[in-house]
């Protein structure tokens, strides 16, 4: 299937690493433009290498001065993928005040901050887009110390929909996905235990973990103008978890 993303220019957030870096990676070969952005330097250096053409931006997306200088500036994105996000598992009793502020300043303010600088470009130039957010099935479904990560991708699965609704009169889409347990090296760091994983896995019908390219896949979609009806939606990728 045509997808139609060559020659445009993307911005993908968590570039480093993971579903970001395989999104980067898919982008790139299919002729798109992308923005890279990445906390480690090392990473989008790596990724440079492997993808020449690239512009990688270094900034903490937690630092909303930082971000507004990185980015600021960053020109014309016609499509943007908000994957960047960290995982602070604790008890709900342990839950600190450092873990929930530096969660929600990743996996929702920076959403918020990145998505105001391209859709404001968007609308200036009124160019139509897209955005996808990455969040989780732990949107919808309680997971076990996962009290602040649950409820900051719960917060984005509505923040979604807002932005769809404020956005789509200036023909700009957006759409939520929503993995299980991606096997990225983070996937893997926290859900190597066959006991831990097992409890996830008999919640899953298909018995199995996602791959980056099944997360990847449906990013290329929601991006792409075969998606041109859809939005404020959050599409799973997650073996049937929400099913159980």
């Amino acid at each position: 299937m045509e997808l139609g993303l060559a020659g445009r220019r993307v911005l993908v957030t968590g570039a480093g690493k993971g579903i970001g870096r395989g999104t980067v990676q898919v982008l790139h070969a299919a002729g798109a433009r992308v923005v890279a952005v990445s906390r480690t330097q090392a990473d989008l250096d790596s990724l440079v290498r492997e993808c020449p053409g690239i512009e990688p931006v270094c900034v903490d997306l937690g630092d909303w001065e930082a971000t507004e200088r990185a980015l600021g500036s960053v020109g014309p994105v016609d499509l943007l993928v908000n994957n960047a996000a960290v995982a602070l598992l604790q008890p709900f009793l342990e839950v600190t005040k450092d873990a929930f502020d530096r969660s929600f300043e990743v996996n929702l303010r920076a959403v918020i901050q990145v998505s105001q600088i391209v859709a404001r470009g968007l609308i200036a130039r009124g160019a139509p887009g897209a955005i996808v957010n990455i969040s989780s099935q732990c949107s919808q479904r309680a997971v076990t110390n996962h009290s602040v990560y649950c409820s900051t991708k719960g917060a984005l699965d509505m923040l979604t929909k807002v932005m769809a609704l404020e956005l789509g009169p200036h023909k700009i889409r957006v759409n939520a996905v929503n993995p299980t347990v991606v096997m990225t090296h983070m996937g893997q760091a926290t859900w190597s235990d066959p006991c831990k994983a097992k409890t996830m896995l008999d919640r899953i019908p298909l018995g199995k973990f996602a791959e980056v390219e099944h997360v990847v896949d449906a990013i290329l979609f929601l991006l792409s103008d075969r998606s041109g009806m859809t939005t404020g939606s959050t599409l799973p990728v997650e073996g049937g978890f929400w099913a159980n």
